[in-house]
């Protein structure tokens, strides 16, 4: 895919935060399972949650946007999973060591520093995402980087850090959360804002993914890595956009970001020549009484109000497109959407498909006192809720007077675009956690960094191993890779029949409709040392590996029952001598037709060639 725009002109700016939960046995501040377990169901609690200063004694801008949002929090606590330390209840446990040993072996592996003391802090959250209202957070790596090709890319700061709980689908007016994932430990990367294109990105985040499950030690699977992208371009601002879990469309979604920031560039100069300015909302409840729309009729049934809002040298502007499937519009809606409404109407769309009529359409004109290039946003709620949305609402539509605000924003589904999910947060959301004690990380250094990883030393180890460079750099980015080294380490067989093992006939098995997942590390491990003592030709390998998940049979039960020993020595010299006068071809030919699965064909050959 080629990059849409000429990015060193634009002033393009771009950091990589991967997130990755470690696979360690225990959570990091409690000794609940790390395993996500199939587990049951507990209790719930709920709780609200609100902002408090950090640090340096100022409310976060997003800590602050979420608490304003007022909502109530469900969580689901499970036995083996949860404890009081998740909900806050009981003070933290010692810090996991095994998760700390992890997280400095990584920061050894990205050339990082190591404070010589690591302390724990509190990073507040209040979307809900955790019962305390806060994140756990360890600084335990600085000044790294990690090569991309010629070039080096700065990491700034490795953290280890606790997961947060698993939002759940959404119920009613409230948030549901599951808290058996909540303190897993996880390592959050940060790289230097130095990246130079959608496409260099890509590749940054496929690197750092790629030494973390050289690591042998982090979880697998949908939802154990996420990647948060920052951007910015020159005039706007720099947005964070979080929760890739597919690579794959990564690149895209950073283009439609930067499409978007010059869409809303383009707008404020449109909106600054006109002298375009935002109004304060007026009660417009009394127009719409005996109004058709069900919408608005439905809120006015539950005591609801309407209040509308002019938008001075808007008109035309709101319905204005700035990506996949979004307009001005669509952003201020999503604030208003942060008070748990669902959404805004507004002058630039027709309003006649929610059955607002003209004369409800021109009242409302007039109470505002709108010109010919004004427009209008119409909100219909409870009072409450209807009040905190418009604030919200005009509070975006004013940001568009100054371009791009700064904004946490999410990939919205099936879209290569995003919608806002609150304001960028800073570093006032951070305090010291005092119930737990700094902690000495000089003793674990020696062994962390004994083990770092090296993407070139195992890159070519394989191609060592593999032999076939494709096969190789295919095992490289492999699910399959931490299995290829036990079975080379364990087995003593070539890396190249391993690799042709995992790689090819899995994936055959697997369009056959075998699951190869199904077969145990010890049969695999018997096969290739079966086949390495040539007990078994290659062909005889891989028949029993895909009758084993048939017949429920070990691997020597499945081999006698279908009599695929190896025929070789002095029985294979008698089958040769059985082909005398037939030449070498035709006994070739004889032989492996009745013997294709017990006899190996370059032995054969080599044993016509000697007896011709």
């Amino acid at each position: 895919m080629s990059d849409a725009h000429d990015y060193a002109a634009l002033g393009f700016k771009c950091g990589l935060e991967i997130h990755q939960r470690l696979a360690t046995m225990e959570k990091l501040f409690c000794s609940c399972s790390a395993a996500l377990p199939e587990d049951a169901h507990v209790i719930d609690i709920t709780r609200r949650q609100r902002a408090v200063a950090g640090e340096t004694g100022m409310l976060d801008a997003s800590t602050s946007f979420e608490s304003r949002r007022g909502r109530l929090f469900t969580y689901e606590l499970f036995r083996r999973s949860t404890c009081l330390v998740d909900i806050d209840e009981e003070p933290p446990h010692p810090l996991n060591h095994e998760a700390l040993g992890i997280a400095l072996k990584i920061a050894a592996s990205l050339n990082a520093k190591v404070p010589d003391e690591l302390e724990v802090m509190r990073k507040e959250v209040v979307d809900g995402s955790d019962p305390s209202s806060f994140q756990r957070s360890i600084l335990c790596g600085y000044s790294g980087s990690i090569a991309i090709g010629e070039k080096r890319i700065g990491i700034p700061s490795i953290f280890l850090e606790e997961e947060s709980s698993g939002i759940e689908p959404k119920a009613g007016d409230g948030v549901r959360y599951n808290v058996s994932r909540l303190g897993i430990p996880l390592i959050e990367i940060d790289t230097d804002p130095v990246i130079s294109s959608p496409k260099e990105a890509k590749e940054v985040a496929m690197q750092l993914g790629l030494l973390l499950r050289l690591t042998g030690n982090v979880q697998r699977g949908i939802g154990s890595i996420r990647q948060d992208v920052n951007v910015s371009i020159k005039g706007g601002a720099r947005i964070e956009i979080k929760g890739f879990q597919d690579l794959e469309n990564m690149d895209k979604i950073i283009e439609a970001e930067v499409s978007r920031q010059l869409a809303l560039l383009d707008i404020r100069k449109e909106l600054l020549a006109r002298h375009a300015s935002v109004g304060n909302a007026v009660d417009a409840t009394g127009i719409f009484l005996k109004t058709g729309s069900r919408l608005i009729k439905q809120q006015l049934e539950r005591h609801g109000i309407v209040l509308a809002a002019r938008l001075t040298g808007f008109k035309g502007v709101i319905g204005r497109s700035i990506g996949d499937n979004r307009r001005l519009g669509s952003e201020i809606s999503d604030y208003a959407n942060g008070a748990g409404v669902r959404g805004i109407l507004h002058s630039d769309e027709d309003l006649s498909a929610y059955q607002i009529s003209m004369d409800e359409a021109g009242a409302v004109a007039r109470l505002l006192g709108l010109n010919a290039d004004d427009a209008f946003i119409l909100i219909s709620e409870e009072r409450g809720r209807c009040e905190r949305a418009m604030q919200l609402a005009l509070q975006r539509a004013d940001a568009a007077l100054s371009g791009v605000p700064e904004e946490t924003r999410a990939v919205a589904p099936g879209l290569f675009s995003t919608r806002f999910m609150r304001p960028l947060p800073g570093g006032s959301r951070m305090y010291p956690e005092t119930d737990v004690l700094p902690i000495d990380a000089r003793p674990m250094l020696e062994s962390a960094f004994k083990e770092k990883i090296s993407i070139e030393a195992i890159t070519a180890k394989l191609y060592s191993e593999i032999g076939t460079p494709q096969l190789a750099e295919q095992m490289l980015w492999s699910r399959e890779l931490q299995l290829y080294t036990e079975l080379k380490l364990r087995s003593g067989a070539d890396g190249r029949i391993i690799a042709v093992l995992l790689l090819e006939r899995f994936t055959e098995m697997k369009r056959k409709g075998i699951d190869p997942s199904s077969i145990g590390r010890d049969a695999l491990l018997r096969l290739l040392r079966l086949y390495s003592e040539k007990e078994i030709t290659r062909p005889a390998m891989f028949g029993i590996l895909e009758s084993l998940p048939k017949s429920g049979r070990d691997v020597d039960a499945e081999l006698d029952s279908r009599h695929l020993r190896r025929i070789n020595g002095k029985e294979l010299k008698r089958l040769v001598e059985m082909q005398k006068g037939h030449g070498a071809e035709k006994a070739f030919d004889e032989i492996m037709g009745v013997h294709r699965l017990t006899v190996d064909a370059e032995e054969l050959r080599a044993m016509l060639k000697t007896d011709a």
